[in-house]
């Protein structure tokens, strides 16, 4: 099962402010000459209340990285915890309550259920984990991402922007430890991206969440606090307080340079 880290083997204070920590993380698809190392011994560790932009090329392993990091695929080997709870190891269902209990997604493609309200859709996540649905609670929250006029209509009725704010209620609402946000504003206008972003923004400044967002977008890696850049299933850099035209300077000259081993 889930094993919570002792201060024995946790000497340094550090990792104990950390929502999320990897430790020399694995992931290898395929086997023989066809394997493809997805992720090459990565080891990272991103502060509670802290929003962290993913980026780099196509098959450099960000999607990997937040697959693992979420607990939506397993490394093959090394450690994955979320605020301080180790969550590799143990059965599929224990790791399934796990995300249920201390994670929440935000996807490119909402996966909202079209035969659901937004209130609905909002509250499926406790209703799956077997939890009390506070409904005044999910009004709270939908009002909060401008929705509160909107919760008896369906996704069909919404626009892309509006769905996806759904969606970031919908990961609130379970007051999770991490968001895990892949590409969310990749189909998105420009003004919706920016509410979007500034919807992730309140949920770790006003929420006290932290949230790891995997984007292609220097703009919107640039709402982060900090952009973690990968190249070749290894850690490549690191930005901190981003501005656009680093982050896409950064992201051109990626590879050029990259350790062995990070």
């Amino acid at each position: 099962m889930f094993r919570t880290s002792s201060p024995r083997t946790q000497p340094d204070p550090g990792p104990a402010a950390q929502a999320l920590r990897l430790v020399k993380v694995t992931k290898t698809y395929g086997s023989g000459d066809s394997a493809v190392t997805a992720l090459d011994g990565v080891t990272l560790g991103l502060g509670r209340g802290t929003f962290t932009a993913v980026m780099g090329p196509s098959g450099s392993g960000k999607s990997t990285l937040l697959q693992c990091a979420a607990g939506l695929d397993r490394p093959d080997s090394g450690i994955v915890q979320v605020d301080g709870t180790e969550m590799t190891g143990g059965t599929e269902a224990g790791l399934t309550r796990f995300r249920r209990e201390r994670v929440g997604f935000v996807f490119q493609q909402y996966n909202l259920l079209d035969t659901l309200t937004v209130a609905q859709n909002t509250v499926l996540p406790l209703r799956l984990a077997g939890r009390r649905v506070d409904r005044r609670r999910a009004r709270e929250v939908l009002a909060a991402v401008g929705l509160g006029d909107r919760l008896g209509h369906r996704p069909a009725q919404l626009s892309g922007g509006q769905r996806q704010r759904v969606a970031i209620a919908r990961a609130l609402v379970t007051e999770p430890r991490v968001i895990f946000a892949d590409e969310p504003t990749g189909a998105l206008d420009s003004r919706s991206a920016r509410e979007v972003l500034r919807l992730l923004r309140d949920a770790v400044r006003v929420h006290g969440r932290t949230v790891v967002m995997v984007t292609h977008d220097p703009v919107a890696a640039s709402a982060a606090d900090a952009v973690l850049f990968l190249a070749d299933g290894r850690l490549a850099g690191r930005l901190d307080a981003p501005a656009p035209d680093a982050v896409a300077e950064r992201l051109a000259h990626l590879g050029d340079d990259v350790p062995a081993g990070v």
